[in-house]
């Protein structure tokens, strides 16, 4: 008897563990979603101040690329939540089931407590029946069976009715859940709809890129050639900041112990500010002419609303605003025998040798050629490091 409420008690321990589970998991896709979404819906934004302000056909490949990526994510995310829908759905009905099965026993055993309650309305016959006794113990046990036993019809009565009440919970439940699946259903076939749209968009773009390769040749020489004098440019003041470590005044030392707590936290510095990931860092191929190299990339460029604020991603010191062809000004901050960099804005906050905190205002991202777009770096030395592994 033990061994069978310890299993009863276990499996009820397991189903409220899945459904609690379950709700979290699909407050986690809730607040996924609503990010893509957001994501897509500002990519819109730049697709349409990149139609009104540039010709630029790569930067719309660019940008609905990114779009794309997130639009199957969105589907992945969707596909994911319709099977636990499916899960839950099959949990719920079975859980139905057992409290129909159970209900239907409840109400048989307390239909015989009625009948048998119904047979011994008259107390002559109680007494009769408890005076027809074989012995005292007999007599004891049938007085104490009539005298429990309209209580027990109210105990069982109580429990029929929570039972009705518990499925009647659940049947609700059930409703709400197949009304979420088919609503996400629908919702899935849609972001299908708009998926196939913009790939259509995208071929369209290939192809007329592909008509003129000397233009954007040349446009991929000029922004070879912008990378380069950033780069430089960052490696020149690095490498000078670096060399102060090795003069006798105290005030441009390195500061390591700042450096050890930023390398502490790796993998949890905030974003610079809120976007999407249109370049990553590392070596790419040209998205039309896939055997042309692009210039090696040092940090990512994130998409952004209008007038996004940039903030820092730890504390440090402003060591250089610099302005760059096809970067506008650049902010660099300096941590330690660490560097962060913010380029693309339209306006700084600061001035070299501002000491800065975590999510402290930098400046505000520029709108260029119609994107709107941050350029950032971090560097380890003379060593660029992929943000990405380096932001939460």
């Amino acid at each position: 008897m033990r061994v069978a409420c310890s299993i009863v008690v276990t499996l009820f321990l397991i189903a409220v563990q899945s459904l609690c589970v379950s709700a979290q998991d699909t407050g986690e896709y809730e607040k996924r979603k609503a990010r893509l979404e957001k994501e897509i819906e500002m990519l819109d934004r730049q697709l349409d101040e990149t139609v009104s302000r540039s010709r630029s056909e790569l930067s719309r490949l660019t940008l609905i690329r990114a779009k794309v990526s997130g639009r199957k994510t969105l589907i992945k995310e969707s596909d994911r939540q319709i099977r636990r829908y499916a899960d839950d759905i099959y949990l719920t009905q079975r859980k139905i089931n057992r409290l129909n099965a159970e209900l239907d026993t409840l109400s048989a055993y307390y239909g015989k407590l009625i009948r048998s309650a119904y047979k011994n309305r008259d107390s002559r016959v109680w007494y009769m029946y408890i005076l027809a006794s074989e012995d005292l113990g007999q007599a004891f046990r049938r007085y104490s069976y009539f005298k429990n036993l309209s209580a027990q019809a109210r105990i069982q009565g109580d429990r029929i009715r929570s039972a009705r009440e518990e499925l009647e919970t659940e049947k609700d439940r059930l409703g709400n859940l197949k009304t979420k699946a088919e609503e996400l259903r629908k919702s899935r076939q849609q972001e299908l709809v708009s998926l196939q749209q913009e790939e259509k968009e995208v071929a369209a773009i290939v192809s007329r890129l592909k008509k003129d390769r000397s233009k954007y040749e040349k446009e991929l020489s000029a922004k070879r050639k912008q990378v380069e004098a950033l780069d430089r440019e960052i490696e020149r003041i690095i490498r000078e900041a670096m060399k102060s470590s090795q003069t006798k005044e105290k005030k441009t030392e390195i500061d390591y112990k700042l450096a050890e707590e930023f390398s502490k936290n790796k993998g949890r510095l905030p974003w610079p500010v809120q976007g999407v990931i249109v370049d990553r860092f590392g070596q790419h191929y040209h998205p039309v002419f896939t055997n042309v190299k692009l210039p090696f990339n040092n940090g990512i460029t994130i998409a952004v609303s209008k007038g996004a604020e940039v903030q820092a991603v730890f504390d440090g010191i402003v060591k250089q605003i610099v302005v760059m062809p096809g970067y506008n000004q650049c902010v660099l901050v300096q941590h330690g025998n660490y560097f962060s960099f913010y380029c693309k804005l339209k306006s700084t906050a600061v001035k070299p040798g501002d000491k800065v905190r975590t999510g402290q205002k930098i400046g505000s991202v520029d709108t260029i050629n119609g994107e709107t777009q941050l350029h950032f770096q971090i560097w380890q030395g003379s060593k660029p490091q992929n943000p990405e592994t380096w932001l939460r």
